[in-house]
């Protein structure tokens, strides 16, 4: 029997089983306690397993970040929830310089088993600073293992495995998804963190995108049946590393793709994608990998200017009928 909750549920659910099943699993973060979140996640832990293992922290994200990477050297399994993904820039030093490579640089003694969790993606007129999909920056760095859950069922279940990794593990959650409603399934090792996932086959090209893009890309799927084409959707779901199989696999078949990243053009994840269909199966496509991604720009507050920054169905519809030539 599967269960239906929203992605906040799911993540609350995952966190709260994650407690009870290991003493050593804590959650800390600026609003994570008394208020219940700042997304609301975290609403009732506090007063199901007090201040000690649900921690509302300075704002200060180097410094609470730290605190996590030396409970994490110290036996402690922490989940780090920074409020949103813009202000991880203000721990970098922490996620880079020491998370990610304390196990290389000390020969393998010690290693740095941190979750941290943080809100991703735009589309909410949060402007310019509050708006950020910075995950390919992250995905960016060896050490790390970047996990983007785009369904109810990979929030739900990513964060057990993620625990279980002796090395840094860092998840995006699109704040879009946070009201997204879907069914878990009972085996929490129906979903993995190490593979993709193809969510809708087809065999005129593979849509490649992650996080609150899928959702996009399904439906423009839909659209493009609808006209006669028929789609492959493809979550990644992993970040770094990613699935080059899968990605390959798919490509292979439909011999058409199109990566859909909300990220910035510019030195992008899809980029990174793109050069690897061409470095590994550049034989295999009947056109040039393309891609669809947010402009150039900061975000912009206006609702209308946010949209028109931000890949859209009816954007991706139009690249894809350009990639086949319609």
């Amino acid at each position: 029997m599967s269960e239906q909750l929203t992605y906040r549920e799911a993540v609350r659910a995952a966190i709260r089983e994650a407690m009870i099943a290991d003493e050593r699993v804590f959650l800390m973060g600026e609003d994570v306690g008394h208020y219940g979140g700042c997304y609301a996640v975290s609403m009732g832990l506090l007063e199901e397993f007090g201040a000690e293992r649900i921690r509302d922290t300075p704002l200060c994200e180097s410094g609470f970040t730290g605190a996590g990477i030396g409970a994490a050297l110290g036996g402690m399994r922490p989940i780090v929830e920074i409020m949103t993904c813009n202000f991880a820039l203000l721990a970098l030093d922490q996620i880079m310089n020491s998370a990610a490579t304390l196990r290389h640089m000390s020969g393998g003694q010690f290693n740095v088993p941190l979750v941290i969790r943080m809100a991703t993606g735009a589309g909410r007129q949060l402007a310019a600073q509050h708006s950020h999909s910075l995950e390919g920056w992250f995905a960016h760095i060896p050490g790390l293992r970047i996990l983007a859950p785009a369904t109810v069922a990979d929030a739900r279940f990513m964060l057990a495995h993620a625990l279980e990794d002796p090395d840094p593990v860092l998840i995006f959650e699109n704040a879009l998804l946070y009201n997204h409603t879907g069914n878990v399934p009972d085996d929490r090792d129906a979903i993995d963190i190490d593979h993709a996932s193809i969510m809708r086959e087809g065999s005129d090209l593979s849509l490649i995108t992650y996080g609150g893009s899928l959702w996009k890309c399904l439906e423009a799927a839909e659209k493009l049946s609808g006209m006669g084409v028929s789609a492959e959707v493809l979550d990644l779901r992993v970040l770094r590393p990613l699935d080059e199989a899968t990605i390959l696999a798919s490509v292979s078949k439909t011999r058409r793709t199109l990566i859909v990243d909300e990220g910035w053009r510019s030195g992008s994840l899809a980029a990174e994608i793109m050069a690897r269909i061409m470095e590994q199966g550049f034989w295999t496509l009947d056109a040039p990998p393309t891609r669809l991604c947010s402009a150039e720009v900061p975000i912009p507050y206006a609702k209308h200017m946010e949209d028109a920054a931000l890949p859209q169905v009816a954007t991706i519809v139009q690249a894809a009928q350009k990639l086949l030539g319609a």
